[in-house]
């Protein structure tokens, strides 16, 4: 009983000393969550009004801009907003700005940046925002008082103080208890053993029941680990953040890539086996990826030498120069591909996603070869996994019904799937006929991703209006037969670095090159616009546009080229033949109006262009013109700001490319409206150095930080954390729930940090 009795004065004086060990950091911590919390705001603040600010920059009137920032000064905590051009001068702001506040004291950064200030012995945040127009350049500025979160402080500890002396004698009463069950057990536990040496038995040892429980501690240890490692708003992503992502997170893991299309072609020439890399967005998005990881890559065979050159097990080691993972090549028959992949994939479900005003063709012995061919590569897949458990990445619309067959086959594998093309209204996709099918294989993932927050809001409400299901829209998620799959956007991007970009010729050596090819004067300006023949990228309204131009323009013509780069593509389907035909007849049309014997407004280029090819003609061009009618990001426009390390060029870029939501300094246009691309086009040929710098810099610091790398380490990190609490639960499925209904609460994988 005396061993008890010090027990507990022992056990009071710790949480009494903890007491005052804690009192003084609590109104530190308030006070830096309560700036955390002011520089959310901010940034809210500026994202909401940051388009209506640039507008009423470039009409430049006062009155209307100290208007707007006035309207701010209801909110509780800002206490101020102006803008500071770029000479350091305060030109606009409201009415309660301190009259000693002065641009030169805010750091004033090609990013957000936050400060503090004393103003009249308050404490104040300053919110710094870099914002351009084609008038001017500068920064606006955001001032919240702190004065408030001093006496958060100040109540905090107070109230800290109050509950942990409430908890310490508590604490006392339940660690005297304790300490007597302890005790009787103990007593009880020699009691038992004295009895068993009398009577001749061995004391077992048994299990030690607290093992469970160290299992739960340290699963929950990792999970927690898993949400504090990597905050992606402040890691340079690169292939070897990947490696190290993948090292901590996902040791020993097996990661499987899914596509139609390869990386790498092998066709037979003149001269033996030549060596091709697709005109391919998700091949140039993913392949670096996989260069950084590893792993095995499951692709159609589509090369007219790809047979002579994998192993006995349709393998190959790439890339060629430096091999770094494995590529699996699945076989079609021609019937197959001209089925599932001409037929339902690209005559039914492209243009029912992308809503470019082409009927869908659905036919019934199509969608036999594509569920068909799913299942054949389902089968790839399990017989690449060397474990029960392989994270699987399966990419795009030509495999809708693959997660679901992998599910079926291995239960425990972590399935991310990737739709890299919009997913259209509820309405729209309810006339597939196959549509409950689509959606069932999609729900197999363990996690969906789209480019933008919109394709998940459309995939919602649709799985919502046909499919009979649990949809939890705080978390985004659904659940079906007791398979829940999470639903987030990952807006898809390219390596930075770009790769191309390595040899390049300075930007006048690469114009040069790219006059001379064209046979233009070096004086001449160039517009360009480089795609696949596909009739959603918009290539016949982007001629008409530069048409357009030079009519309302006649200034221009002799003094500007457009050049369009476009690869013939899925020539099998009518479609692409009839754009590609009609391209070239709208091109002809238009230089025989505005051209001469000395002078070619339209050249367009029908081939397929490297990735080197493409960055030099990024590099000497003045414009790039990207007018997609629909798309779900459009990566040409993110490689033409990355080729441009020169800071100059600009982009024009069409409102329904999923990019125009992160590259919000191009030109943002409606490629329908010929007249207001074509305007764009003059805005941009005259466009100063100045304001394309500022532009430029913005949108390569997004390009920069959101890349490649980011994108697949946002899904990986996610298949992580699934995976921690996929384990958790397993355990928790194993022993009384009670016993981990706090240990959860907070552990649902909705809840973990999103890397944006």
């Amino acid at each position: 009983m005396l061993a008890t009795l010090r027990y507990v004065f022992a056990t009071f004086t710790v949480l009494v000393a903890v007491i005052f060990a804690i009192s003084p950091f609590a109104g530190t911590f308030v006070e830096q969550w309560s700036r955390h919390d002011v520089e959310l705001r901010s940034t809210l603040v500026f994202n909401s009004m940051r388009d209506e600010l640039a507008n009423l920059l470039a009409v430049g009137t006062a009155a209307p801009i100290n208007n707007l920032f006035d309207r701010l000064a209801p909110d509780d905590w800002l206490l101020a907003a102006g803008f500071c051009d770029g000479g350091g001068s305060l030109r606009y702001h409201s009415k309660l700005m301190p009259a000693n506040f002065s641009c030169e004291k805010v750091a004033r950064t090609a990013s957000a940046s936050f400060s503090t200030i004393d103003s009249d012995g308050r404490n104040i945040v300053v919110s710094s925002f870099p914002i351009a127009t084609r008038k001017t350049s500068g920064h606006l500025i955001l001032l919240h008082d702190l004065t408030y979160a001093e006496q958060r402080s100040a109540q905090a500890r107070t109230w800290i103080t109050i509950a942990l002396a409430g908890v310490a004698l508590i604490g006392a009463a339940l660690a005297s208890t304790f300490a007597l069950l302890i005790v009787r057990r103990r007593i009880q536990s020699m009691r038992r053993a004295i009895e068993d040496v009398k009577a001749g038995r061995n004391g077992g040892s048994g299990e030690d029941s607290s093992v469970f429980g160290r299992q739960i501690r340290e699963a929950l240890q990792e999970l927690a680990e898993a949400r504090r490692s990597i905050d992606a708003t402040r890691v340079d992503w690169s292939p070897e953040t990947l490696h190290l992502m993948l090292e901590s997170q996902l040791p020993d893991a097996e990661i499987i890539v899914v596509s139609n299309r390869e990386p790498y072609i092998h066709n037979h020439v003149q001269d033996g086996i030549a060596l091709q890399t697709p005109a391919s967005g998700l091949v140039a998005a993913i392949e670096p990826v996989m260069r950084a990881c590893g792993g095995v890559w499951i692709a159609h065979g589509s090369g007219s030498a790809d047979r002579d050159v994998v192993d006995a097990n349709d393998r190959i080691r790439v890339p060629p120069a430096s091999p770094a993972y494995t590529l699996r090549r699945v076989w079609l028959s021609e019937r197959e591909e001209e089925g599932y992949y001409f037929g339902f994939s690209n005559e039914a479900l492209w243009p029912l996603c992308h809503i470019a005003f082409v009927r869908p063709a659905f036919r019934e012995s199509d969608w036999n070869d594509y569920r068909s061919v799913n299942a054949r590569f389902a089968a790839a897949v399990v017989e690449e996994a060397k474990r029960p458990d392989p994270i699987i990445l399966v990419q795009d619309y030509h495999f809708a019904l693959l997660p679901k067959m992998i599910r079926e086959r291995l239960p425990d594998a972590t399935i991310v799937t990737f739709w890299h093309i919009p997913w259209p209204n509820a309405e729209t996709f309810g006339i597939c006929p196959w549509k409950g099918e689509i959606i069932a294989g999609l729900l197999g993932s363990s996690v969906l991703g789209f480019h933008t927050q919109f394709h998940c809001n459309n995939f919602i409400e649709t799985v919502d209006r046909f499919i009979e299901s649990r949809i939890d829209r705080e978390l985004a998620s659904v659940t079906v037969s007791g398979h829940e799959t999470f639903v987030r956007p990952y807006p898809i991007s390219i390596e930075w670095p770009p790769a191309a970009l390595a040899d390049q010729k300075s930007v006048a050596a690469c114009r040069s090159s790219v006059c001379a090819k064209l046979g233009l004067s070096e004086s001449i300006r160039i517009g360009v616009g480089v795609e696949r023949f596909d009739y959603t990228k918009g290539i016949i309204d982007r001629l008409r546009a530069v048409d357009a131009f030079l009519s309302r323009y006649p200034e221009w013509i002799g003094r500007f080229v457009f050049c369009q780069v476009a690869a013939p593509t899925r020539a099998k389907l009518a479609a692409y033949r009839n754009l590609q035909d009609e391209a070239e007849s709208v091109a002809r049309e238009i230089n025989a109006r505005h051209g001469n014997k000395d002078y070619t407004p339209i050249a367009l280029i029908v081939r397929h262009y490297g990735p080197e090819e493409v960055f030099e003609l990024f590099r000497a061009a003045d414009l790039c013109v990207v007018s997609s009618l629909h798309d779900g990001m459009n990566l040409v426009a993110k490689e033409f700001v990355a080729a441009r390390d020169d800071e100059q060029g600009v982009l024009i870029l069409s409102d329904f490319a999923g990019a125009s939501r992160e590259l919000s300094e191009a030109l943002i246009v409606n490629p329908y409206d010929h007249q207001s691309v074509s305007e764009a086009i003059k805005q941009a040929l005259l466009m100063s150095e100045t304001e394309q710098r500022d532009r430029m810099q913005l949108m390569r610091e997004v390009v920069r930080n959101r890349n490649v790398y980011r994108w697949a380490g946002q899904m990986l990190l996610d298949a992580s954390q699934l995976r921690k609490r996929q384990k958790i639960m397993l355990m928790a499925s194993q022993k009384p729930k009670e016993m981990l209904k706090d240990m959860l609460i907070n552990g649902r994988f909705g809840k973990l940090r999103q890397v944006r």
